[in-house]
């Protein structure tokens, strides 16, 4: 198809869309869907995330009243205009699944009446029974709240208040000014809370890093000897800073550690380390303040932020317990705690678990010359080559020479209910088919696989476990699977461990294995127990959803980067990309906040 007539088909549609929003009519609006179309929103229509599909549900969403109107005429979207000048301009799509579905894709900007905003959405079009053209999916997303766009380019010079105080000066007097008053507490320095932050700096607003670690990173740096980032560099960058050109695809965990250390720097975040909370916080609903006790270097000091982000990571880890195990004579640990294989070379070595820290820790262990690496697999696990996920996801969604910003909106522009469900109807066989040796040679070697994230539940693959299991159960295979298919890693399947003894492991079938190092690959704890930890079961139990993480009933992300259900209290969370994008949505949140808009 010509790029006049993709240009042309999205003008008509999307001028038509537009006068239904502009006046406001919800049924006009929805008939502009398939019958099976998909609306996701994120800020437009709501001060939350919205994913909605079905001609009746969209149309019953944007007819909810909201201050005595409809939520379309509320929000009155307008002044839609193509995007022609980036990546996502107009063009022909394709969708994986059995259904080939085939259309026309392309960005839009737009403007928002209530609040006074810009935004951009993100249609899909295909054609109806009747040959028009309908949306299959459309995504409206808020940009900037007007007045509060965050401010690049400005001190080109690097140098302030017309060249009286240098830099350093500059950014000391900021600390000074948020540690005194921070608007924000961020719990957690890691990757998503330093997003956050920098974010958060950007669109002018005071916050506060608090981390338990002596240096930023160290919750990478202090992991396992042999990990490195599973996603390439280019999908797992940092906001406003991508990797140097020179880093290697998948990063080490020293290097990014380092590389996280030098962007606090670099950000200008204002971060306390060796800093944790030492009772639990306190909220005031007359003030919407909290009342934070944070122990600082030698002294304790109370912080009154107005907002509190928890972003203290995936979770402690999970230590199952079973009899016998304070008996055992050798080495027992679990996976979060391996430094140094080479220490047990030689010696007979057993990993509970099959996920992606054990699939890591195994390669290790054969790598520094354990004498027997046995890895006991209790129940079936996802696995994909870290190949066929590059060359059908990270070179397809990420692809080099675009900017990274415009590949995460057409990222998000998709549903993740939607994308699931195309992936159960038939996208996930191309990828079991680049994988089918590496599969075929699992199963003969006795691992167990599967693509469900419960039995007869559907083939949701790799992304079904990260969005609804944090991953869990999934193995993003880097090599650990070559070395089970050539026996150098044995697996133990299928069995439940009975008892642990003094020199091994014991199944319920009554099988043994000898070991003198047993490792616990066994997971993390849910960020919901973690939070139940600091915050108490008060606040906890105000939460809207049981857990943090996993998706909820229209397949939005539980309670990350959104209202948490409690006042003043945000959860970050997820890998680098979740961030990177979802860091923009949780600034505009809470910037309405601060000006009163919410």
């Amino acid at each position: 198809m010509a790029s006049e007539d993709l240009h042309a088909i999205s003008a008509d549609w999307l001028k038509s869309l537009e006068v239904a929003s502009s006046t406001g009519d919800a049924v006009s609006f929805a008939s502009h869907f398939l019958s099976d179309g998909w609306l996701r929103d994120l800020l437009c229509f709501s001060w939350d995330y919205r994913t909605v599909s079905g001609l009746e549900n969209i149309r019953g969403f944007l007819s909810e009243v909201v201050d005595g109107k409809s939520r379309l005429e509320h929000s009155s979207l307008r002044d839609f205009k193509i995007d022609d000048h980036t990546i996502n301009a107009p063009s022909p799509f394709k969708l994986p699944g059995l259904q080939g579905i085939e259309g026309v894709q392309g960005a839009f900007t737009f403007s928002i009446t209530n609040p006074s905003a810009v935004g951009r959405g993100f249609f899909r079009l295909t054609q109806d029974a009747d040959g028009k053209w309908k949306a299959l999916t459309l995504f409206t997303n808020m940009q900037d709240l007007v007045g509060y766009e965050e401010p690049f380019g400005i001190n080109l010079h690097g140098l302030y208040e017309d060249r009286k105080i240098t830099w350093e000066e500059d950014v000391n007097a900021k600390f000074r000014a948020v540690e005194a008053d921070p608007t924000v507490l961020i719990v957690g320095g890691g990757q998503s809370g330093l997003m956050c932050a920098a974010r958060l700096r950007m669109l002018g607003i005071r916050a506060l890093i608090i981390e338990k670690d002596v240096r930023v990173g160290d919750c990478w740096r202090q992991r396992y000897p042999n990990l490195t980032l599973h996603t390439p560099a280019r999908q797992s960058s940092m906001l406003y800073s991508p990797y140097p050109a020179n880093f290697p695809k998948y990063i080490p965990k020293g290097k990014l550690a380092d590389f996280l250390e030098s962007y606090a720097v670099h950000q200008e975040l204002c971060i306390w380390l060796s800093s944790t909370i030492t009772s639990t916080p306190i909220y005031d609903s007359s003030s919407a303040r909290w009342t934070i006790e944070v122990q600082h270097e030698d002294q304790k000091v109370i912080l009154n932020p107005k907002h509190l982000i928890l972003a203290t990571g995936s979770g402690t880890p999970r230590i199952p317990t079973w009899d016998g195990m304070d008996g055992f004579q050798g080495a027992l640990y679990h996976s979060d705690f391996h430094k140094d294989a080479e220490q047990f070379r030689g010696q007979r070595v057993i990993i509970v678990g099959a996920g992606n820290a054990s699939g890591d820790i195994c390669q290790d262990f054969v790598a520094h010359g354990a004498a027997e690496v046995t890895l006991v697999q209790r129940s079936a696990t996802c696995v994909v080559s870290s190949a066929t996920l590059e060359k059908t996801r990270f070179k397809e969604i990420y692809p080099g020479g675009t900017p990274i910003e415009e590949l995460d909106f057409r990222g998000n522009s998709m549903p993740i209910a939607f994308s699931l469900q195309l992936t159960k109807s038939g996208g996930i066989q191309h990828m079991k088919m680049l994988d089918k040796e590496l599969h075929d040679g699992l199963r003969k070697a006795g691992f167990n696989l599967t693509w469900e994230t419960s039995p007869g539940s559907g083939e949701v693959g790799l992304d079904g476990f990260l969005f609804n299991r944090f991953g869990s159960g999934a193995m993003l295979d880097t090599g650990c699977g070559k070395l089970i298919i050539e026996g150098r890693v044995r697996v133990k399947q299928g069995q439940d461990i009975s008892h642990f003894n003094k020199d091994g492991i014991t199944f319920k079938d009554g099988s043994k294995l000898s070991a003198d190092v047993i490792v616990l690959a066994t997971g993390i704890e849910s960020i919901m127990k973690t939070t139940r930890a600091l915050l108490g079961n008060e606040i906890t139990d105000r939460l809207l959803r049981p857990e943090v993480w996993g998706l909820d009933s229209e397949g939005e992300l539980s309670q990350v980067y959104r209202p948490s259900g409690h006042p003043g209290l945000w959860f970050a969370a997820g890998p680098f990309g979740t961030a990177r994008f979802f860091s923009k949505h949780l600034g505009l949140q809470i910037l309405a906040r601060e000006l009163g808009i919410v």
